[in-house]
């Protein structure tokens, strides 16, 4: 596409070129900046794994389509670019052992943990934008048994120093990666549990929101120091928050010398009062602790061929495609806004947020028109 640096920024919107993805604030609006100086609109593809078409109903599709992993990263990407997104999201994916019993259905499913994420040769292969989740904490809110652990203790210590020398030491020098995200949905308001960091168990409410603020500063300032120690050059994507449960205002507060983006998970409800109630509580968090913003998870579903009961207010693909305009349009002029990251490529036995079904092929009611609107992006904030 012509207007389109390699990276996938905005040619007509130059900023000073420092050779790795950074953050600008001109004229009252927040940018993210390509290694080239452009523009940059981060449009993601989460969950891309080749785990979900190893299963006995797909893998000869995989095996006769690809047939090695270099190759399906060279489809994936293709493929990406083409829809018009420029990101490789989160890469590991949720896997369960039973279609029956699936993840957003109905029952239980047989949690078999997620799969693993991509390595740097992975990342040198596609050759294209991608973010990096680091786990610092087992404290999820989808995770059955989270530990929690004393982030003033010497061990945390000694673990954040470890994610710090054994992974962004390899990354340091990538002119790919925009950034590092920490925990997918931490546990900063009461987990289901009923696990809790030491020092805020048996706390009523408002104890609580005021003594996690040391937590969560303890936690922010650990983790980034070495971050930065070994990787100075990307960004601080921040934890990936769950939107929908909210955010404690103490944990904004306590993350703001430390992170550079404010990184948040939210699936609106698919109505103008569901886009509008997630741009107010973006745009408040955004305030709060003035960082610009990206949507890091963000999808929807609707019932399918291989999974019929799947209850959902979408009927059908061309639905599911105006939810994700009218949602990203309803955010994509504020001055905080970067991008989002979609929730996901393959339909997989977990998981029926793809872009794809689980034969790998594209859903083309869906994509045809989330092409033609991410494709014109850029042209839409002129």
């Amino acid at each position: 596409m012509s207007g389109i640096s390699p990276y996938g920024g905005d040619t007509s919107r130059k900023f000073e070129a420092t050779g790795f993805f950074r953050l600008e604030k001109a004229d009252s609006s927040w940018w993210m900046v390509d290694p080239d100086g452009y523009a940059f609109i981060t449009i993601g593809l989460n969950h891309t794994d080749e785990t979900n078409l190893k299963y006995e109903h797909n893998i000869d599709i995989w095996r006769e389509k690809y047939g090695s992993r270099e190759n399906w990263i060279k489809g994936l990407t293709k493929e990406m670019k083409e829809w018009g997104f420029n990101t490789i999201g989160w890469t590991s994916d949720y896997i369960s052992g039973d279609w029956g019993q699936a993840l957003d259905w109905f029952g239980d499913p047989i949690n078999l943990g997620h799969s693993m994420p991509w390595t740097v040769s992975d990342y040198k292969k596609a050759d294209m934008p991608y973010v990096i989740q680091l786990r610092v904490a087992e404290i999820e809110d989808w995770n059955g048994y989270p530990h929690f652990p004393d982030v003033h203790s010497e061990e945390f210590e000694a673990y954040c120093e470890y994610l710090g020398r054994s992974i962004c030491q390899d990354y340091a020098d990538d002119k790919n990666l925009i950034g590092y995200y920490l925990v997918d949905i931490p546990a900063w308001l009461p987990h289901a549990s009923g696990r809790d960091f030491n020092v805020l168990q048996g706390l009523d409410e408002r104890t609580r929101n005021i003594k996690v603020y040391d937590v969560a500063y303890k936690y922010y300032e650990t983790v980034t120091k070495y971050i930065r120690k070994y990787d100075p050059n990307h960004l601080i994507l921040g934890d990936r928050y769950n939107g929908n449960k909210g955010i404690p205002k103490s944990v904004l507060t306590a993350m703001k010398p430390f992170v550079d983006v404010l990184s948040v998970q939210y699936f609106p409800d698919n109505s103008e009062e569901g886009y509008q109630q997630m741009k107010d509580d973006l745009s408040e968090w955004q305030q709060l602790c003035d960082k610009p913003v990206i949507l890091a998870d963000i999808g929807n579903f609707c019932c399918t061929k291989m999974n019929p009961n799947r209850v959902s207010p979408l009927n059908g693909q061309a639905e599911r495609a105006q939810d994700y305009i009218h949602s990203i349009d309803k955010v994509l002029d504020q001055p905080w806004f970067l991008g989002w990251h979609w929730c996901a490529h393959v339909e997989n036995k977990a998981r029926g947020w793809g872009v794809k079904d689980p034969y790998d092929q594209p859903y083309d009611e869906f994509i045809n028109p989330v092409k033609d609107f991410n494709h014109k992006v850029y042209t839409k904030l002129k």
